[in-house]
């Protein structure tokens, strides 16, 4: 079965997940990446902020500073040191270098939260970088939700069929 094919057969949140690791498996990390932005997006998800800082609670310690240092090279080191209450910052130092494994596991989920939300005030792109990234941990996005996985799937399918 092809990626439209199985997009096409989507009918709703019941069997989001289920659709979601077959289009995982034929997508694209744009394609995936696409719709989980439209899904951190919609009004009908939690904001972006808290999405983000869901899916870097639920990372290993590699994902959380791949995380961070995909925020970090979207804002630059300035905008960062001061977000989040200093805390990356103070972690950083001198914010030379990416941030490593070992930095990132000691940041919380509120943190990135925080964090997140202040990007996309600052950068509302970061939401597409924030969803390539992810696009390519696509065990992560399950996550999120069955409405987040919906809206992922649905903004995909309509991607696909006007192609």
């Amino acid at each position: 079965m092809s990626l439209i094919d199985i997009l096409n057969s989507f009918t709703g949140t019941s069997n989001a997940a289920e659709h979601f690791d077959r289009v995982a498996e034929q997508a694209s990390t744009d394609e995936l990446g696409s719709g989980l932005a439209s899904a951190m997006r919609s009004e009908q998800t939690p904001p972006f902020g808290s999405m983000v800082g869901e899916l870097f609670g639920n990372s290993n310690p590699s994902q959380q500073a791949g995380l961070l240092n995909q925020i970090l090279s979207s804002l630059g080191p300035g905008l960062l040191s001061g977000a989040a209450g200093g805390v990356l910052g103070r972690i950083l130092g001198s914010g030379q270098g990416p941030i490593t494994s070992e930095q990132a596991s000691q940041i919380t989920p509120a943190q990135v939260t925080e964090l997140a939300t202040h990007a996309e005030k600052v950068q509302p792109g970061v939401i597409d970088e924030v969803s390539r990234f992810y696009a390519e941990h696509a065990g992560l996005i399950k996550t999120l939700g069955g409405a987040a996985l919906a809206i992922t799937l649905a903004s995909m399918k309509n991607n696909a069929n006007r192609s």
